[in-house]
Order: C-alpha cells, then sequence, then structure tokens
C-alpha cells in the first residue's frame, strides 16, 4: 500500500473496544485507516495501540479527534454516558451497539440535537467473521442517508453494509427481527436434539439430516410474505392450519413417549389451536401474526 493510498483513507474513531469492537478496529486499520479508540477499561485499548491506533484517555478526547465516530458499547445507556460532555457538533455518529428500534430513534434525535448526524446499525456476524467478506457478515443501517453515502466505502471495512432506510429505528427492528427468527429454530433445534436423545442415534448423524430438512423449509418464508403482503392467508396452502393442529398430537405424544417436555413447542401450538378455534381452519400458519398484534388484541377487547 502506498503513503498516497493509505492518506486517502478516511480517519476514524471507534469507542469501545470489546471483542467487536476490537475485530472492528483492527480490519480499519489492516485497510490503512487512521484509527483512534477509547475504552472504559483503558487495559482493553492498549493492545490496539500496537496495531498503529492512537488510544485517547477519554471518550470526549477520541470524539475530538475526527469526524467519524463509530460506537460499539455494551447497550444504549453506555452510548449515553460515553458520549455525555464530548462536543458532537459536526461530527457524524454511527452507533453500532446492539440496541431496541426505540433506542435507535431516540439516540438519533440525542446526536440531532447536539447537532451529529447519525447513523443506527445492526451487526449480523460474530467477532470471527468481522473483515473476512467471504464470511457473508453484514451490518443493517439506518438514519442519514446522506451520511450513509458518505461513509459507505469506509463502513464496508469491516462486514458488507445493508442500508434500510431514514428511519434510525429500521437497523435495529430488522437486527432483531433476523434474531427472534433464528431463536425460535434454535428453539426447535434442541427439542428435536432432546427427542433422540435417549436412543441409540449419534447427534453427528442425526445434524445433517437436520440441516437438510430445516433448509428445503425456509423457501416457505415467501411463502409467508406474500400472504401476509396480500393479507390472503388462504393463498396456495398446501398443509392448512386444521391439518397442523391435528398433527401437533403426533408431536406432543412423541415428547411423552421420549420423556421430554414439550415447553419449547407449546406457546405456537397454543396460538394455532386459538387460530383454529376462530375459525381459520383454512389458512395457512401466517394469520397467526393477527393475534400477536397487541393493538388488534386490546380493540378486540374493547
Amino acid at each position: 500500500m502506498t503513503d498516497n493510498a493509505v492518506a486517502s483513507r478516511t480517519p476514524l474513531t471507534l469507542l469501545g473496544t470489546g471483542d467487536m469492537g476490537t475485530a472492528l478496529a483492527r480490519a480499519w486499520l489492516a485497510a490503512g485507516h487512521p484509527v483512534t479508540v477509547w475504552n472504559r477499561s483503558a487495559s482493553r485499548a492498549e493492545p490496539l495501540a500496537t496495531e498503529g491506533a492512537t488510544v485517547a484517555r477519554t471518550a470526549a478526547e477520541a470524539v475530538a479527534a475526527n469526524r467519524l465516530v463509530v460506537a460499539c458499547l455494551l447497550d444504549d445507556a453506555s452510548v449515553g454516558e460515553a458520549l455525555d460532555g464530548a462536543l458532537l457538533a459536526g461530527r457524524d455518529l454511527v452507533n453500532l451497539t446492539t440496541g431496541t428500534p426505540g433506542e435507535g430513534r431516540s439516540r438519533a434525535a440525542w446526536a440531532e440535537a447536539r447537532g451529529a448526524r447519525f447513523l443506527d446499525g445492526g451487526i449480523m456476524a460474530i467477532p470471527p467473521m468481522i473483515g473476512s467478506p467471504e464470511s457473508g457478515g453484514y451490518v443493517f443501517y439506518s438514519g442519514s442517508p446522506e451520511l450513509f453515502e458518505e461513509h459507505r466505502d469506509t463502513l464496508a471495512v469491516p462486514a458488507g453494509t445493508r442500508y434500510v432506510g431514514a428511519d434510525p429505528g429500521f437497523a435495529a427492528l430488522h437486527d432483531v427481527a433476523l434474531l427472534s427468527a433464528m431463536s425460535g429454530m434454535f428453539a426447535g433445534v434442541t427439542h428435536a436434539f432432546a427427542l433422540i436423545r435417549p436412543e441409540d442415534i449419534a447427534p453427528k448423524d442425526f445434524a445433517p439430516l437436520l440441516v437438510d430438512w430445516l433448509t428445503s423449509m425456509a423457501p416457505a418464508v415467501h411463502q409467508t410474505a406474500d400472504q401476509l403482503q396480500s393479507g390472503d392467508y388462504t393463498r396456495n396452502v398446501v398443509s392448512n392450519l386444521a391439518m397442523q393442529v391435528a398433527g401437533n398430537a403426533t408431536l406432543l405424544r412423541t415428547a411423552g413417549e421420549q420423556r421430554v417436555s414439550p415447553e419449547l413447542l407449546t406457546p405456537y401450538m397454543a396460538l394455532m389451536e386459538r387460530r383454529l378455534a376462530q375459525g381459520h381452519g383454512d389458512e395457512d400458519g401466517s394469520g397467526i401474526v393477527e393475534l400477536l398484534d397487541l393493538d388488534l388484541r386490546a380493540g378486540a377487547s374493547a
């Protein structure tokens, strides 16, 4: 890398050098970006000094060092605490701290009131995936479109970028929605392994079958999206809700035979039964979303 190429790299400040923050800093440093780092526990930031980072004594000092400021801290409260007293006017604040959509919107208003442009981010990766383009990791961004466009190349260094809108809450919303789906999947995976555990079935032999099955079922997400967008939960139904509820009895009897608690399954099954009782047996499971809408439930009970 030539001196001119290094000089053209955008300098930035990174607040937070935990596992994820350190991975981000190393990716930017490796690409030739001048990086100023700060961490509440200074000892966590010192190793990056040997790799070329400048270690600031305070968060305010770190913010003053560069226009582009990236926060990757424990939670939203930590962001507020770290930036309390820092001069944000004229700064571009990119918050990669995991939070809720409401926290993203509130933090955007907070930053803009102090003269900063703001982007919120949701990291869809674990630290080993950062700086490795082939890993498939990426970051959702939402908030100032001008800020995103100006710093797109710099933000793309650690991981891919996906801008999801001017609403500052959308990055967190996409992040948490995907994580919530993952949680449900792992609940099913855990139950499946619990069922075979008492038997002479090696988990490593069962795992490829599980991966293949879940992979084959994943495209059903597109049908769910189509039904939700159209509002027609009976469109292209293959296995209707009545059939699914009837089949649940076998799942529960099998759990009983295998001495496995069904508690990872029963909350969803209860919703299926409620939707069926409301007369929607010809639908797909997509209509269950109606039962999760607290506003609709409040209206029905009014």
